[in-house]
């Protein structure tokens, strides 16, 4: 069913694809409907003052999605969020963040045409340049899986002798992340899946372009 409410992403998009852009793009905004909300705690909450912006494709000036527009209010609200999710978080055993990050890599790969055709559109590299990016992007959910069950620490003598250095690691606490305009995908995996497998909690904030 067509979805019918102005301005709706879905239905920008639909029209973008009449300029030639891939025909998935329409279908995949309206999956995950960006306009609707940011995910802030576990669920799509839209800004706190309502606000979107546009989504514009640098090769055509078309506009093809619109995104929640957050606040300043709304950061504070995703470091609260993120902070009371922090000690569940960090009490999973290793071996289940593991297997979650394992999931993503596999979610990333299944969608990873959906993925390119998004890059290309708000970014303007090849959609060929764009599938090698989600590629490369998931490969760090799966890298550090595997390194989640890696807990590493330390035990010695100290150097005046008589007592024992004992070396641990613990997750540091809530992460703030910045992504740039260039590899939106990449960079933002290389810094959410580490601090995840480390049992820290993530805010990101993607270039304003490059949603």
């Amino acid at each position: 069913m067509a979805d019918t409410r102005p301005g709706a992403t879905s239905d920008t998009a639909a029209a973008y694809t009449t300029l030639g852009a891939h025909p998935a793009l329409a279908d995949y905004l309206h999956r995950i409907r960006p306009e609707e909300g940011m995910l802030l705690g576990g669920r799509m909450t839209a800004a706190s003052d309502g606000g979107t912006f546009d989504v514009v494709d640098p090769a055509s000036n078309a506009v093809f999605a619109r995104c929640t527009d957050a606040t300043p209010a709304d950061a504070a609200r995703a470091v609260d969020a993120a902070s009371e999710a922090l000690p569940a978080w960090s009490a999973t055993p290793p071996r289940q963040r593991a297997e979650l990050l394992r999931t993503l890599f596999d979610l990333m790969v299944g969608q990873a045409e959906e993925l390119a055709v998004l890059i290309s559109a708000e970014n303007g590299k090849s959609v060929d340049d764009a599938r090698a990016e989600v590629l490369y992007a998931a490969e760090f959910f799966r890298w550090f899986s595997e390194e989640a069950v890696r807990t590493e620490g330390g035990f010695g003598s100290s150097p005046a002798g008589g007592t024992r250095t004992i070396v641990t690691h613990r997750p540091i606490g809530v992460v703030a992340m910045i992504t740039p305009w260039n590899f939106p995908a990449a960079m933002g995996t290389r810094k959410i899946a580490p601090a995840l497998a480390a049992g820290c909690t993530v805010v990101l904030r993607p270039h304003p372009s490059r949603p």
